[in-house]
């Protein structure tokens, strides 16, 4: 049986590893840190066989080198032409990467960074720092046109489709999204579902996406009226008839919120 758990990493981290127990082995994803791996590997009794990287920031690549050193020969599958040095395995736009029973699929997401990718199938998908649950990552690297068509892509995952993100951002991606979308009744209903789950120390992950297509207000930005709380300032120079650029204000916006 393949499963996918979380291992806490830093301060609001998650470190995805998917088991198989039967071959008491596992993969995990963005590994930021070694030691808390290496903990639940050993609780666990797994061995590790292999890493996703979703892109190089140290959060999400700094535990590589002694989870490699641990289990030596591993594949450390990433984004060709990324900073980090620690892959062995380059990946790029419609590769296969194949874990257990899952053949993921690589989608090139950049925006949070240039290198940015994204390991998906219909029943789940590890998005790191491009889409979190009702939010987005920052953009770091990237213009908010290219973050825009990012998400237009994973947007066409199945509703059904599991997010597996990186960072429990959750309850502040909501209440940003509330101050978008003050009467989205999903919305402000999911929020006090998230806030009980987080009062109990429970995770808000994974999502669904057909979850994030009712909550996430930059999935939403292809709805006219989904700007229609930006501050006034936040307005000029942008074409809100452009999905991309209400993205782009939307964004903004939550930079400073």
């Amino acid at each position: 049986m393949v499963q996918v758990k979380a291992i806490k990493a830093f301060s609001d981290n998650y470190i995805w590893c998917i088991s198989n127990e039967a071959e008491q082995t596992a993969w995990v994803v963005d590994p930021g840190q070694a030691e808390p791996v290496l903990n639940y590997l050993s609780e666990h009794n797994l061995t590790l066989s292999g890493i996703l990287i979703t892109h190089h920031h140290y959060d999400h690549t700094d535990g590589v080198a002694a989870l490699v050193k641990e289990f030596r020969d591993i594949p450390v599958y990433g984004p060709r032409h990324s900073p980090f040095k620690g892959i062995t395995h380059c990946v790029s736009e419609a590769d296969k990467v194949t874990v257990y029973d899952y053949t993921f699929t690589v989608l090139a997401t950049p925006g949070h960074t240039l290198d940015h990718v994204c390991y998906i199938n219909d029943e789940l998908s590890f998005t790191g720092d491009t889409l979190f649950s009702a939010g987005c990552g920052r953009l770091f690297e990237g213009s908010a046109e290219q973050m825009w068509h990012s998400l237009c892509k994973l947007r066409a995952l199945p509703d059904e489709c599991k997010i597996y993100c990186t960072h429990e951002y959750t309850q502040a991606n909501l209440a940003f999204a509330k101050a978008v979308e003050p009467n989205n009744e999903y919305l402000l209903s999911y929020s006090d579902e998230v806030d009980a789950l987080r009062a109990k120390d429970e995770i808000s992950l994974p999502t669904q996406l057909g979850v994030e297509k009712q909550i996430n207000p930059f999935l939403r930005s292809n709805i006219a009226t989904i700007t229609d709380e930006l501050p006034d300032e936040l307005k000029i120079n942008l074409d809100l008839n452009e999905p991309w650029q209400r993205f782009a204000g939307l964004r903004a916006w939550k930079d400073n919120f």
